[in-house]
């Protein structure tokens, strides 16, 4: 244990020195960590067998078997025995404490033409699903950003792309599930078999119901570009409006909307509005392969043309799909404020991003707090019609720009359709069953860090929470939540999930959603102590 005064010494250095760190270790740790990470997955696809799903699957369902015969004080809850450093969640969850199964389930299973979807084992990433549909003439229908999410982890969680608001959340698009329950019994739920209940549960349960081991996603036919055009928009009324008028927050069909919809906001009097249609080559408009390793960050590229002024470009789909993969939307920034100067994306920018799983591998518990108090990470969905609110509360708790924000529609299922809580009628779009949410996010480091002034990140984000509830939103569970678990039962409907989870053997088998989901840290204790050094 290194004495106190040598331990703040070597924290301040490393503050102070954060892109020399950045540079000179992450960065060609991490390539050669994803390269690593590369090379044992095609080693796996060539050893690829037809029947290894099957046995793959029987010898999960016999852990799971062999754990319930065991005396019940030996049975620690069940959780999958993936690291947590690969996982893109920033909490920690504490496997040692729980019983952990394999689930070396990595492969695409088919694709069917006819139906539009593609069945796929749960630990694909979005990486091998862009790379197997895309030449093929199709994409999942909501597609995240970034490389190493995992199907299955989306389909726990959750996610939005900016072709939500036609979509819906990424839960939306998938029609079946494959589970192996807590009995060890196998068993598929969709919305219309026997286990629809479970279907509607299984979205945002973060593998507290349940090992998925398959499921089936929705795609769409595409063309090989999107002809993407460039808003910039000038006072937060008229940037809000647009986002709004063009989303179809306000009126449904038969108007037409763009394929794809994103609103980046870099003030809070300036944003830019980008909207995208899949189109083929056209010579008359300039083609921009954005995710070069040498081109400038995306979200760099768009800040141009709020002097540009309104611009049209044509990106292959691959490129737009992961544009923000790179800086990862503008985190890389407050690590290597210089990462997007010419010279450093020609000589290094091939080494970007930084893997999210090495920065995790490497994190200790010393530094997971203090991260955990430099910077904010969260994506929040909130009505698009209190766009307005959100900006302003967010520009006052974070200060920090810009801000992300997709339009995506929340459907109303009606009573116990699970954890969502069904959207205020006020907000649904007139004539349909659904309401134009939009994610907010916020990510990066405050402008009170970066000052060096006050910053209690729990003050900061119970606030952000409080508002999110009172107008109905929801935060995304792969970040940290700073709620206790009555206002995380006042967030989210939890009525059918907990009689899913007795139905179908959860309960005594998987930890809790709330406790599989709270972080690992007590951050109540670490805002009285920011509180205590305020007064």
């Amino acid at each position: 244990m290194l004495p106190s005064f040598i331990k703040d010494r070597l924290i301040r250095w490393l503050e102070d020195n954060r892109e020399f760190v950045v540079c000179a270790f992450c960065l060609p740790a991490s390539f050669l960590f994803a390269l690593l990470l590369r090379l044992r997955a095609a080693v796996r696809r060539l050893a690829s067998d037809p029947n290894r799903h099957q046995s793959a699957v029987r010898e999960i369902q016999a852990r799971v078997q062999e754990w319930n015969k065991l005396p019940p004080k030996d049975r620690r809850l069940l959780c999958t025995s993936r690291p947590n450093w690969l996982s893109l969640s920033t909490t920690f969850f504490q496997k040692h404490l729980h019983h952990q199964v394999p689930i070396p389930l990595y492969d695409i299973l088919e694709l069917d033409e006819q139906a539009m979807t593609v069945r796929v084992e749960p630990m694909v990433t979005i990486g091998d699903i862009t790379e197997y549909l895309i030449p093929k003439g199709y994409s999942l229908a909501v597609t995240i950003e970034l490389v190493d999410a995992t199907l299955g982890g989306l389909a726990f969680g959750t996610g939005m792309s900016t072709h939500s608001h036609k979509a819906g959340l990424y839960h939306e698009t998938i029609t079946s599930y494959e589970v192996v329950l807590g009995d060890g019994s196998l068993v598929t739920a969709t919305a219309d078999n026997e286990y629809s209940d479970l279907y509607k549960t299984l979205p945002w349960c973060h593998g507290s119901l349940g090992f998925l081991v398959a499921l089936t996603l929705k795609i769409v036919k595409i063309k090989p570009y999107i002809k993407l055009k460039y808003t910039p928009v000038k006072g937060q009324k008229n940037y809000c409006d647009t986002m709004r008028d063009l989303s179809g927050a306000n009126v449904a069909k038969p108007a037409v909307f763009p394929d794809y919809i994103e609103g980046t906001i870099f003030t809070k009097h300036e944003a830019v509005i980008m909207t995208g249609d899949y189109s083929d080559y056209d010579p008359k408009i300039p083609v921009n392969y954005c995710s070069r390793w040498y081109k400038p960050w995306f979200y760099k590229h768009v800040e141009s043309f709020l002097l540009k002024g309104e611009t049209v470009e044509l990106i292959p789909l691959r490129d737009y799909l992961l544009r923000h993969n790179r800086p990862i939307f503008w985190v890389v920034e407050d690590m290597i404020s210089f990462g997007n100067d010419p010279w450093f994306r020609i000589l290094f920018g091939w080494l970007l991003p930084p893997k999210p799983a090495f920065l995790k591998f490497t994190t200790t518990p010393g530094v997971r707090a203090y991260t955990f108090t430099k910077q904010v990470f969260q994506d929040i969905v909130l009505p698009i019609q209190e766009l307005e609110k959100q900006i302003e509360i967010a520009s006052v708790l974070f200060e920090k720009f810009p801000l992300l924000v997709y339009p995506c529609k929340i459907i109303d299922h009606g009573p116990s359709s699970g954890q969502l809580k069904r959207p205020n009628a006020k907000y649904l779009v007139p004539g349909t069953n659904y309401a134009m949410y939009n994610d907010l996010g916020v990510y990066g480091v405050p402008g009170k860090v970066k000052e060096k002034k006050p910053y209690n990140p729990v003050d900061a984000m119970r606030k952000m929470e409080k508002f999110t509830r009172e107008v109905g939103g929801y935060s995304f569970l792969y970040a940290d939540i700073f709620m206790t678990k009555e206002e995380f039962e006042d967030m989210f409907d939890l009525s059918l999930y907990e009689v899913v989870r007795k139905k179908y053997k959860a309960e005594g088998a998987f930890p809790h959603l709330y406790d599989k989901v709270k972080p690992e840290i007590d951050v109540f204790e670490i805002g009285e102590e920011f509180a205590i050094k305020e007064t």
